[in-house]
């Protein structure tokens, strides 16, 4: 079989200097960066190898090119400000990398665009079994990759599916991907964020600290399937978005990822306070589709302000947790580092229980033809609760309630044999109330207080990232006073799900990851 390969000539760089990361604790790694030369040969001495005779991937398909590479930090396929196109070709890709230099910025991945790039993939089979070895990634402001019909498969710890950073665009359609390493989102996203557009197609993850979503960008999500079996379903960080239009969501959370929380969770909103995500208002919001959690509670908010909207969505608990947990866990400032929640829920129906500790809050509002059959603070008055009753939405007490405000007509509310207590005073009924939602700010959580990155050398980003294709504000990652990240799980973690830490090299991790998928 004749082979057509393809020479690389290493140049040597200096690497970034080497941190704690949610993933694994990082060492100095020399990786030079390539350029690329077409050639015939019949040595086997190079990294990176194309064959153009029949080539089958794991799905048995003829591809017409097949394209791998082995060596440490690099790629299979670069698009440096270029735009590129690549259809029906089966890649491969080993040979490791260590934290920031591969989740902020792209080394290792197998497909990687940058610099302005646009790279269009169609018809691809792409297979990491490296760590830290992302399998397409698109990092930096006006960088676009275009994915469909396409499928993936990785196996390291910290290997996302299709992930974005540094203000990237990804669009992708038709997808088929399954992850199986700790801390690998199939739909990720990490430091400085970007847009992420997805119709169509089954996304699965089956490892500790590995959501379907992990997002630190705006993700919209429509017509798919999304599964995770060990992890939460959705994570949301800090001053980000995720959008489910039509999407059948199971999440199985059985595994914790972090000693930050003792809860299990199908869609977990937090702020971690690493730096990789913006202070502000996360979002969530579902129109249609299903929810299904196995384990644990459906929503859990923590040290962040969210805003959820629901619209018509099928939510089934099988679970033994509540629908909605709003309170205190391991990140932030103790005190101050609540869940502060306005839920929207319009033609919604919702079947559970909502706790609110006394350091968070919920502005809930029914409208439309909307139920709530459940209870809010069954054991007492804890955090400020509003709940507003418009547009023939009711709601059917499971157990006695304790609220702060409440807007109903008159036939809104069903006690069902239990007491509704609305700022101390028992509500009766069959009567109207008139009450105010609780003022909600940014400053009230734990976010407000993040402190600058110490001063101190900062450090280098890998060779070619311009440092310009930066979003704003957004640095190379800051050292911490002792010049590491934190180490889990005592530790500041890093984002819940999506990097575990521990000696990545030997194939463990610790608890969580940064998010910690935590849960």
């Amino acid at each position: 079989m004749m082979k057509k390969r393809l020479f690389l000539t290493g140049i040597s760089a200096a690497m970034v200097l080497a941190l704690m990361t949610g993933c694994a604790s990082e060492s100095i790694k020399d990786a030079g960066t390539q350029t690329a030369q077409a050639s015939e040969a019949d040595s086997d001495d190079t990294g990176i190898s194309t064959e153009t005779d029949d080539n089958k991937a794991s799905d048995n398909k003829t591809y017409d090119e097949h394209m791998e590479n082995s060596a440490d930090g690099e790629h299979v396929i670069e698009a440096d400000g270029v735009t590129e196109e690549y259809t029906n070709i089966s890649i491969k890709k080993t040979g490791d990398s260590e934290g920031d230099e591969a989740d902020f910025y792209g080394e290792n991945s197998a497909v990687f665009a940058t610099n302005a790039a646009t790279l269009t993939l169609s018809g691809l089979d792409v297979n990491t079994s490296g760590t830290h070895a992302n399998a397409v990634f698109s990092y930096g402001e006006g960088t676009t990759v275009n994915i469909s019909d396409s499928t993936i498969e990785t196996e390291g710890n910290c290997s996302g599916g299709i992930m974005t950073t540094g203000g990237g665009t990804m669009n992708a359609e038709n997808l088929t991907i399954h992850t199986s390493g700790r801390s690998s989102a199939a739909i990720r996203s990490d430091r400085g964020g970007g847009t992420v557009n997805v119709t169509g197609g089954n996304y699965t993850t089956d490892g500790v600290g590995s959501p379907a979503i992990y997002s630190t960008a705006d993700i919209t999500v429509s017509d798919a399937d999304l599964t995770s079996t060990a992890s939460e379903g959705i994570v949301v960080e800090g001053k980000n978005s995720v959008t489910l239009n039509n999407v059948n969501l199971t999440a199985d959370n059985n595994q914790t990822n972090s000693d930050k929380s003792g809860t299990y969770k199908a869609v977990m909103i937090y702020q971690s306070m690493s730096g990789d995500a913006a202070q502000g208002k996360a979002s969530f919001t579902m129109n249609g589709g299903t929810l299904t959690n196995e384990n644990g509670d459906v929503f859990f908010v923590n040290n962040t302000v969210a805003d959820i909207r629901l619209n018509g969505a099928s939510i089934t608990n099988n679970g033994d947790g509540v629908f909605l947990r709003a309170e205190a866990a391991g990140w932030g400032n103790e005190g101050s580092n609540g869940g502060h929640v306005n839920m929207y829920a319009e033609n919604q129906s919702i079947n559970g229980n909502m706790i609110v500790d006394d350091i968070s809050t919920l502005n809930l509002y029914l409208s439309g033809d909307s139920s709530l059959t459940g209870a809010i603070n069954t054991d007492g008055v804890k955090g400020s609760v509003y709940v507003e009753l418009k547009d023939g939405a009711t709601w059917t007490l499971s157990g006695d309630s304790y609220i702060g405000n409440l807007t109903c007509e008159a036939d809104s509310i069903k006690l069902n044999g239990y007491k509704l207590y609305v700022d101390g005073k028992e509500y009766e009924e069959g009567t109207s109330h008139s009450g105010e939602a609780f003022e909600i700010e940014i400053s009230s959580t734990g976010n407000s207080d993040k402190q600058a990155p110490p001063d101190g050398e900062k450090p280098e980003l890998p060779e070619g990232i311009d440092p310009s294709s930066l979003p704003e504000g957004m640095e190379a990652p800051p050292d911490l006073a002792d010049g590491e990240r934190p180490e889990k799980p005592s530790g500041d973690m890093k984002k819940p799900p999506e990097k575990p830490t521990g000696d990545n090299q030997n194939g463990t991790e610790a608890p969580a990851d940064s998010t910690s998928e935590q849960s």
